[in-house]
């Protein structure tokens, strides 16, 4: 039986890939390391009984003597890294956010190398990593394609596939580092690209509330987007199924015109009946979408086995009938200041 220890394990992505790896039947024990150890996030794909299988322990990844103490006790056979300082914040704290996303990468490697059972470990890396869109003149970015981060988030997830790159090198141990473009959906509350999730909010809350709420996307152009349980359903496969190797991929994914999104989110709201609550656009002088979009998939789709590639219609359509659930028991995590 597998034992698997998450970084990041209580935010968007981390809740939804346990909510994953809990329906394999290999998987013997989930240690879940995060900074406030706030279980909220994985009620709201567990429920409020949460499985036996978690266990919870509060961690800093900056902290990288505890990093190496807990890793080492675990002794996983599985790692999955989740764990980093958001897009916004490294740009604003650039020496925290490489304290974090580098250095607590680095020292959970160097921690990895000393474990004597690990089968895989999997890293969280970002289309950050990749140019502006015009750097490239074919229609579909391959993951050999040249890089070149528009961002410190960017270049310290670079920084993190080097890293892995070396790991592997080191310990010949199956290495996986997985480009995400942006998630929407259930659980996605932070970071840059929650942007579509906050959309999608609004319409939930305006239509219990019977009060509209006008909505504005901060950016524009082109978007690439991954449904939220789609990404989870990526990592945990990552993890489990059988692999040899280093590799890093770019996620299933569908790029789409922001604006076509939002036309997509106004059907799927009119066809459920809240069609006057979708009240969306883009915010007059929105800057043009920083993050590399039209990213081919054909490599992990090639390399894993059955990884699901949910329509945007479809994603949209779940998001909403998920949301206004949670805004008719109150649960719903939204305000005006998260747009």
């Amino acid at each position: 039986m597998h034992t698997i220890f998450i970084t990041g394990g209580t935010g968007c992505i981390g809740s939804v890939t346990i909510y994953k790896l809990l329906q394999s039947k290999e998987v013997g024990k989930i240690v879940v390391a995060s900074r406030s150890n706030n279980t909220a996030p994985l009620k709201v794909w567990l429920g409020e009984d949460l499985d036996p299988r978690l266990e919870f322990i509060a961690l800093d990844v900056a902290d990288y003597k505890a990093i190496e103490e807990v890793v080492l006790s675990v002794n996983p056979t599985h790692i999955i890294h989740l764990g980093a300082y958001q897009s916004p914040d490294c740009s604003k704290y650039h020496v925290h956010g490489m304290e974090i996303n580098t250095g607590g990468t680095m020292a959970l490697f160097d921690a990895a190398e000393k474990l004597p059972n690990l089968e895989r470990f999997v890293f969280a890396s970002s289309a950050a990593v990749y140019g502006m869109r015009a750097m490239y003149p074919e229609p579909g970015i391959t993951e050999d394609a040249p890089l070149a981060p528009p961002n410190h988030y960017g270049i310290w997830k670079l920084a993190g596939e080097h890293l892995a790159r070396l790991f592997y090198d080191n310990t010949k141990v199956p290495t996986v580092c997985l480009r995400i473009n942006t998630t929407y959906g259930k659980g996605r509350d932070q970071g840059k690209t929650s942007a579509p999730t906050n959309a999608l909010k609004a319409i939930a809350a305006a239509a219990i509330t019977g009060t509209p709420i006008p909505f504005e996307m901060p950016y524009q152009g082109r978007e690439n987007y991954h449904f939220v349980e789609d990404v989870g359903a990526h990592f945990a496969a990552c993890a489990l199924q059988p692999y040899k190797g280093f590799g890093a991929f770019n996620i299933k994914g569908e790029t789409i015109a922001i604006t076509e999104f939002l036309a997509i989110v106004k059907q799927q709201a009119a066809e459920m009946g809240i069609g006057e609550f979708a009240q969306l656009s883009i915010a007059e002088g929105a800057v043009p979408n920083l993050f590399v979009s039209d990213l081919s998939h054909d490599k992990i789709t090639a390399t894993f086995k059955d990884l699901p590639l949910t329509s945007i219609a479809d994603g949209v359509k779940k998001s909403l009938e998920e949301f206004l659930e949670m805004a008719k028991n109150g649960s719903l995590n939204y305000s005006l200041k998260s747009v």
